[in-house]
């Protein structure tokens, strides 16, 4: 049996291009811009003494640039997802780091493969936009995911504020200071914008809208409603942390129930693939007595494109909003 190490030496190489992004990330800006930081951004650069002005033109660059960079060919298919993950990385500086990854996979797949070289150039700008693309979409994930399961927490926070006689500008400082991040920082650009001048219900109203998420258009209309018409803030906001608590519970058991459909979907979408990379390791001549016939390229081509429809097919399925 013949075992051909290629497909397991590219596999290294774009794992090995994925990490590096990760650390490249990590060494520019720090352990603080990890998600995983007990203490929230913000707070970290204003105690390294950073003036509270120059934080919130930081932070707001730093939220603002991949969406005025939508227009950029090619890079509007990353800016949304980049926007959603606060990527710190400038839309320059992302693309340059993609540039570097496609130079590392190149020398990586010179040294360990024999492939011509058209094939390694081609090989290296798949890897390198593709670790970036994948970078940045599960940043991009997990960013959502902590603020769905921050918000009510940060809600109920605020309502304890508002009962015990402070502001509401008050009870979004306290959540800044006392929410790690994502919410954290996002909550503190919301009270240092309302210091400086800006409606709370405008800044909530932008917040929602930069991370297209539909509990925080929620907050949003209840501060705007409360402030044009009057009423208990905290009685309404007790009940939108009621609200989403329940859709949350709601979504969880949704993701239960469909788990087995998903993990089912995903199997049969990467069997093939699975067994296409198995024959190429153990057998890489077993397609050599029908490639060359005339009838191979096209039944290939139907076949890769059943299986993208199956994919997009189970994915269909499965995809349930609540």
């Amino acid at each position: 049996m013949i075992i051909s190490p290629t497909p397991i030496i590219y596999g290294l190489i774009f794992v090995a291009v994925l990490l590096l992004v990760e650390g490249i990330y990590l060494l520019v800006f720090g352990k603080s811009i990890s998600l995983n930081s007990r203490v929230n951004r913000r707070l970290e650069l204003l105690e390294k003494g950073g003036r509270r002005e120059a934080v919130l033109e930081q932070l707001r660059r730093e939220i603002s640039q991949h969406r005025n960079s939508k227009g950029i060919p090619l890079y509007s298919l990353l800016a949304e997802k980049a926007q959603k993950a606060n990527i710190a990385f400038s839309p320059r500086a992302l693309m340059a780091v993609m540039g570097l990854l496609v130079v590392v996979a190149y020398l990586g797949l010179t040294i360990g493969t024999d492939a011509a070289a058209p094939v390694r150039l081609a090989l290296a700008v798949a890897m390198g936009v593709g670790a970036v693309y994948l970078w940045v979409s599960g940043k991009a994930n997990k960013r959502m995911s902590m603020i769905e399961e921050q918000l009510p927490d940060a809600i109920e926070l605020m309502v304890r504020s508002l009962r015990v006689g402070h502001p509401f500008s008050a009870a979004i400082q306290i959540v800044s200071r006392e929410v790690a991040d994502p919410l954290g920082s996002e909550f503190g650009i919301i009270a240092d914008e309302a210091a400086y001048g800006r409606n709370v219900s405008e800044s909530l109203a932008d917040l929602a809208e930069r991370m297209d998420m539909q509990d925080l258009r929620f907050l949003a209309v209840a501060v705007s409603i409360q402030q044009s018409s009057g009423g208990n803030l905290a009685e309404i906001l007790e009940g939108l942390s009621k609200v989403i608590r329940a859709r949350f519970r709601l979504f969880r058991r949704v993701k239960a129930i469909t788990a087995e459909a998903k993990w089912s979907g995903k199997f049969l979408s990467a069997f093939p693939l699975g067994v296409l990379l198995i024959i190429q390791v153990t057998s890489p001549t077993y397609y050599d007595a029908v490639k060359e016939t005339s009838a191979f390229v096209p039944a290939a081509i139907i076949v890769f494109v059943f299986l993208g429809i199956n994919m997009l097919f189970m994915r269909a399925m499965v995809n349930i909003k609540v």
